[in-house]
């Protein structure tokens, strides 16, 4: 049954990312039949009792289901048609990755309730800062378009064009930015404060525990840099790929390595 829901949203998600802009509301429509669809399959990982699915593609397929979520969202105050060509075809290749690589079933016996809570918050504050991570690509994506505009109007340049202007774009990052630093944050301190009690001991310094403070310190220091030096452009758009990018290595790549290359389970 599940695989059926896979490939349900697979397909809708694929065919949303190709369908015409003039198609708003066919867009719109099947947007959400796959989102519900892939939320669906993300639900039958986590529904068994006493277990949890945990893996580097339950990890991004979450991420993608919480960014497409947003991007329904927000497209409904806002054209973000440029923002649909980059998630839709994301979200494809996450739950592809999602069916092939299952990930490992952790069992919750013996675990504090706080374990729960925090892998739901490292999810979504991963997801937030996807989708912030997405919008500045977007945004890079328009600047250039401003500055090298030609008459030529090719699929995704058509697309950049109806997008909000720069600085509303902006605001809607550091917006992203500002909720993701928080559930990072809060992630963090669940990490030091619960680390005995999550994963049974103190707080280790290991590969994913560094990569996740350095991402905190990169949107640290961009958010304090906005509001005490007004940092914003190419700038703003560095640290927020340069945050992404290690909190990516952090969650999805430390797992991809111990999953797929040395075939290790839940660490």
């Amino acid at each position: 049954m599940q695989t059926y829901f896979f490939l349900l949203a697979a397909v809708l998600y694929a065919v949303c990312a190709v369908l015409p802009s003039s198609r708003g509301r066919l867009i719109a429509a099947l947007t959400g039949v796959a989102w519900l669809a892939h939320g669906y399959t993300l639900w039958l990982d986590l529904m068994a009792p006493g277990t949890l699915r945990f893996g580097f593609s339950a990890m991004l397929s979450a991420a993608l289901w919480v960014s497409v979520g947003a991007y329904w969202v927000e497209n409904r105050n806002f054209s973000l048609d440029g923002l649909r060509r980059m998630v839709m075809p994301s979200a494809v290749v996450a739950v592809a990755l999602a069916w092939i690589f299952p990930g490992n079933q952790v069992s919750l016996e013996g675990k504090s309730a706080v374990f729960g809570w925090h892998i739901a918050i490292a999810v979504l504050a991963y997801s937030t800062l996807t989708i912030a991570a997405f919008h500045a690509v977007l945004m890079a994506l328009q600047e250039s378009r401003l500055h090298t505009r030609s008459e030529r109007r090719g699929f995704f340049s058509s697309a950049l064009d109806q997008l909000p202007a720069l600085l509303t774009m902006e605001k809607m990052l550091f917006r992203m930015i500002g909720l993701g630093f928080v559930l990072l944050s809060l992630t963090v301190l669940s990490g030091i404060v619960f680390s005995e009690q999550l994963f049974g001991t103190v707080l280790s310094w290991d590969h994913k525990s560094v990569f996740t403070m350095m991402s905190w310190l990169l949107f640290a220091a961009l958010l304090a840099g906005r509001r005490l030096r007004g940092w914003r452009g190419k700038t703003a758009l560095s640290f927020t790929l340069a945050g992404f990018a290690t909190l990516l290595l952090a969650y999805v790549g430390s797992r991809f390595v111990l999953e797929v290359v040395l075939h290790r389970g839940f660490a």
